[in-house]
């Protein structure tokens, strides 16, 4: 790999050990994926709650965070995932302490670094939005494709480890999507059917995700004769990249790189309403039982949260079952400020902060409080968490709340 005179300053150890050690592994992932070079990055975004990290995970922070080395800090802003323990409310949804305990070792390693917790899945829409042709390092595989697709930034799924070493070396390897030629579309879709929800959005995105082969497969969407809005196209992306690992998408007349589009007579895949109706029929159950409502997956902004506590506004949630509600901080303060979280916790929703639920250890959680049936408006989260238990359902946000209310499903 050709390394600029700073690089090999870092490499050297003139940086601090910390970030000689973070550039060592960073090269490995460099020669692994044939990159020539580094290029310099202006954020990162990691992801790195509990059950993810696990007790080693936790140990490397802390041994880097309790390094004697005055170097060890962030070179670049460095924002957080959701974490996997809501301090305040774990409680109200039995989530085992030991948990808890665990997050709040990383958080304390995480400070150390000068890491900020922002704790959100869509730092796109909070904090810091990225612009097109900025290189980033980015975690989670929402906000990834989201920013490479939508914003067209440039980031590749950069695993904890690795958005961490970015975070200490202000670079990452220049491979994937930070190319352009990697981000030429190469399946090409017409949508016949026009999403009207976001759980709609969603669907479309685990259709088309689950006909990627690989995470080097980039789609382009026709068909699309308006603009979808933010929280669209957070659903859409974050369902694609969870059904098919994809890391990008075009949208004809949406997203900003469509024009990387070369084939002009490509093979095209064609999307009916009966391709969207059989989706949601995948996850139908045979019987109407149902225990736990979850809106996240991506967290919930702060016009999702309006509506969804104004469908919530004078109800009250079935006591045979519970519905919670993941948002990050920030939004939490804004929906406090604006009447927003009352409506929905007087009708007994569970506001859930800066956490996501599929990784606060969500199987120990479902079975300590006997859940089971689970419905949301995330294709995402049905997809996830079919994985760890659950008997997964998806419908829209207004189909949730009515089932919620019903304590029965509403198909």
């Amino acid at each position: 790999m050709k390394l600029s005179h700073k690089e090999l300053e870092i490499q050297s150890g003139q940086f601090g050990k910390v970030r000689k050690l973070a550039f060592e592994h960073q090269m490995q992932v460099g020669k692994f994926f044939d990159a020539q070079s580094f290029v310099e990055i202006s954020q990162v975004h990691i992801m790195a709650d509990t059950e993810a990290l696990g007790l080693a995970g936790i140990e490397y922070l802390e041994n880097l965070a309790q390094y004697p080395d005055p170097q060890k800090k962030v070179w670049v802003p460095t924002i957080t995932d959701p974490r996997g323990s809501d301090l305040k409310s774990f409680k109200k949804i039995k989530q085992n302490k030991r948990f808890v305990d665990m997050e709040k070792r990383a958080i304390d390693a995480f400070k150390q670094l000068n890491v900020m917790m922002t704790d959100t899945c869509i730092n796109y829409q909070v904090f810091m939005p990225p612009v097109k042709g900025e290189h980033l390092a980015f975690g989670d595989t929402g906000s990834s494709i989201y920013a490479n697709s939508v914003l067209g930034a440039r980031t590749n799924f950069e695993g904890g480890p690795s958005a961490l070493a970015a975070s200490l070396t202000g670079r990452t390897p220049m491979y994937g999507l930070h190319l352009e030629q990697n981000r030429i579309p190469n399946k090409f879709f017409n949508l016949n059917v026009r999403p009207t929800n976001f759980s709609d959005w969603g669907a479309l995105g685990g259709i088309i995700g689950k006909q990627m082969n690989s995470y080097w497969d980039i789609p382009i969407i026709y068909g699309i004769d308006f603009k979808p809005t933010s929280d669209e196209l957070k659903h859409f992306g974050a369902a694609m990249a969870s059904f098919g690992s994809t890391p990008m998408f075009h949208i004809v007349g949406v997203t900003p790189e469509d024009h990387l589009a070369q084939n002009k007579n490509p093979k095209m895949n064609k999307i009916s309403l009966s391709d969207l109706n059989n989706f949601y029929k995948s996850y139908l159950p045979k019987d109407d039982h149902l225990d736990v409502v979850v809106f996240a997956a991506p967290q919930l902004s702060l016009n999702e949260m309006r509506i969804l506590s104004e469908l919530l506004d004078g109800k009250k949630i079935h006591p045979k079952v519970s519905l919670l509600v993941c948002t990050p901080s920030a939004v939490k303060v804004l929906c406090d400020k604006n009447g927003i979280s009352k409506k929905i916790e007087n009708s007994g929703g569970i506001i859930l902060e800066g956490v996501c639920f599929y990784n606060m250890h969500a199987r120990e959680i479902g079975e300590a409080n006997g859940w089971k049936r689970l419905m949301s408006n995330s294709a995402k989260i049905i997809n996830i968490l079919g994985g760890y238990g659950y008997e997964t359902i998806l419908n829209s946000m207004e189909k949730c709340v009515i089932s919620a209310c019903q304590g029965k499903i509403v198909k």
